[in-house]
């Protein structure tokens, strides 16, 4: 497994939390301890922690921008079916310098947008920005198999693939107590409800059909 995390500040206030993310970053090494790295912009900033399955090589770090540097993504899952993809994409011009399917999710986006969602077969958590359109697109697989935690106040969007790295970000650590009945009660907590009274979304997926 590997970890994700971010901020999307909305204005100077929120991007001062960025000072955080080298700590969130860090609070997630236990899930990649191979590789740490992140990519900053002014309003946004991605981070990822790897652990190297598919492609050993440099060439798979993340955070993975595309070659004109527009796109980033910071990605943790499997995708099954990323050989399939990749020959469409090479088939539509797309030149490689990765083996693994963390290039195959970048350039397929690049390619089909959200679209791309509908294709993939495997599980994942992941977030891609676009620099020149200063847009971000967080997705999770349909059962939520990979992680996606997210926070979101006046000032910032922040997500991650554990609570303790949105917690570096000095949020409110404030229990919702009813979620934490419903907790005990199902052994989960029905959305959107969290276990946080801060936390404005529990998990995202997009594309689900």
């Amino acid at each position: 497994m590997c970890g994700i995390t971010g901020i999307y500040a909305y204005n100077e206030i929120g991007r001062f939390h960025s000072i955080q993310l080298k700590n969130a970053v860090e609070s997630l090494g236990k899930r990649g301890p191979d590789f740490a790295d992140m990519s900053l912009h002014h309003f946004v900033n991605l981070g990822h922690t790897r652990l190297s399955i598919l492609d050993l090589s440099r060439g798979a770090h993340q955070p993975m921008k595309d070659e004109s540097g527009r796109y980033t993504l910071v990605f943790n899952g499997e995708i099954y079916n990323y050989a399939e993809l990749r020959k469409k994409l090479e088939a539509a011009g797309y030149a490689f310098r990765s083996t693994g399917d963390t290039e195959v999710l970048l350039k397929g986006l690049m390619h089909w947008d959200t679209e791309v969602l509908a294709q993939l077969n495997g599980f994942f958590a992941f977030a891609w920005y676009d620099e020149e359109e200063k847009t971000l697109l967080l997705a999770r697989d349909r059962f939520g198999i990979k992680p996606l935690l997210i926070y979101e106040d006046e000032d910032k969007l922040l997500f991650g693939s554990e609570m303790k790295a949105l917690l570096e970000f000095g949020i409110d650590k404030s229990l919702d107590y009813v979620s934490l009945y419903q907790y005990l009660q199902f052994n989960y907590i029905p959305g959107p409800g969290t276990i946080s009274k801060k936390y404005a979304i529990s998990s995202l997926a997009i594309g689900s059909g």
